[in-house]
């Protein structure tokens, strides 16, 4: 009873901290940002919304905060040793890496970059600066890496079981050149989730014991335990063309799993021999970068899914309460018939679809390669092509333009394209743009 007490009164104090400190509300807007994004990704392609920015934001925002609660009880059977100043040091790190790029911020760049530096320091040890340098070069020192990293690795682990759960529904259709240079449909799949930590801490001065001994920390835990707040962001970026967002979320949840597997691994090893703290915290983020350099490989070496056949048109993506989602169309079938009359660019497309206004047959060829039978009346106002967004003309139109982003093109919502030789940027009216990202 006395330590389920102690334990509510050290949480309290952890949500006090949490709320007090500026990093969980930088994440939560930056968050805000990349989703706002994507709308206006949806508008300047399609001219419609497929997904909203707010309801996404909640999603993630849920998922964030039930994934923190899971990685903090996990944690505090594994044991860490976290000051604040070691909470500013790694979110010092993580926010210089995003305004370098987007994805960077995530801890196992951060974390992995302050093993490094640990490691470079310990052949100085009498290199003392004074003033901030001192007090960031004495933090650094003083970081538990190898329970850092094991930190990210359970992160890691619930970043995976949230891309195989939500990950799909993060899926932006767009535009996109193949490596043939021709236009073709594709996926955008980004997703931050903010996540609010409570670790416990070995105490500082005498107190209450554990009924457990945390694997790490060793006789730190004998004065006692405390908590700390950690707010971290964890998330994913994927682009597919040769895949839909399902498959491509569960093969991006197995690398993950994977990667926190041997992350893990290398740390608890290198908890009990410190020369393998270096190893791990290479792994950390050239593993990491490893598994993108991989994904994009494997894009490059895939035929694209989302091109027109010889007969009929392929769907990209199907716009949500659209007739063409309440007669059970699905992304990357192919309509094959309209009103009895086969169909093989959109001007056929919106030709056989006036034969008659008022109600609409479809031939459809699922992913099987069967084809259905689909019928329903058509109402005045609904979308002129079913609600159905078609994969694109292989020789004209726009395309996403492949670029980093950092996070003041973020700020500003800088969305760009690329149509033949000309880029074009958000706010010129231009129709069907796509984002640079």
């Amino acid at each position: 009873m006395e330590v389920a007490l102690e334990l509510f009164w050290h949480w309290t104090d952890a949500i006090v901290q949490l709320l007090l400190q500026p990093f969980y509300y930088i994440s939560i807007l930056f968050m805000m940002l990349v989703y706002r994004r994507q709308v206006l990704l949806e508008r300047r392609l399609f001219s419609v919304r497929l997904h909203s920015w707010g309801l996404q934001t909640w999603r993630t925002f849920i998922g964030g905060l039930l994934a923190g609660i899971s990685v903090s009880v996990v944690i505090a059977f594994l044991g860490i040793s976290l000051s604040l100043q070691a909470v500013w040091c790694i979110w010092i790190v993580a926010i210089i890496l995003l305004l370098l790029r987007v994805r960077y911020l995530c801890f196992a760049y951060s974390i992995g970059i302050l093993g490094v530096i640990q490691f470079i320091l310990s052949f100085f040890p009498d290199w003392k600066p004074e003033g901030i340098m001192g007090t960031a070069a004495d933090t650094v020192r003083g970081l538990d890496i190898p329970a850092l990293l094991a930190l990210v690795a359970v992160l890691h682990l619930a970043e995976a079981l949230l891309v195989k759960v939500q990950g799909a529904g993060f899926a932006n259709p767009v535009f996109m050149e193949s490596k043939r240079g021709k236009l073709v449909g594709g996926y955008q799949m980004q997703a931050f989730w903010p996540i609010p930590l409570f670790l416990l801490i070995p105490a500082q001065t005498t107190g209450t014991l554990l009924p457990w001994t945390p694997l790490l920390g060793g006789d730190g835990w004998s004065g006692g335990f405390s908590m700390v707040a950690l707010p971290v962001v964890i998330g994913f970026s994927e682009m597919t063309q040769s895949m839909l967002p399902q498959v491509k979320a569960n093969k991006t949840f197995k690398r993950l799993l994977i990667y926190s597997i041997v992350l893990l691994a290398l740390s608890l090893l290198a908890s009990w021999w410190k020369p393998l703290m270096i190893a791990a915290a290479l792994v950390s983020f050239l593993l990491h970068e490893g598994l993108l350099w991989y994904s994009r490989l494997e894009e490059q070496q895939s035929s694209p899914m989302f091109v027109h056949p010889q007969q009929g048109l392929k769907v990209l993506a199907v716009i949500p309460g659209s007739p063409a989602e309440s007669m059970g169309i699905l992304a990357g079938e192919t309509i094959v018939k309209i009103n009895g009359i086969s169909v093989r660019s959109k001007e056929q497309m919106h030709a056989a679809l006036r034969k008659n206004p008022a109600y609409c047959k479809l031939e459809v060829r699922n992913l099987q390669g069967e084809s259905k039978f689909l019928q329903r009346a058509i109402y005045a106002g609904e979308h002129h092509q079913l609600g159905a967004i078609l994969a694109p003309d292989p020789d004209a139109g726009v395309m996403l333009v492949m670029k980093p982003i950092n996070i003041f093109q973020l700020i500003a919502m800088k969305v760009q394209s690329k149509n033949k030789t000309n880029e074009l940027q958000l706010g010129k009216p231009h129709d069907g743009d796509a984002a640079e990202m």
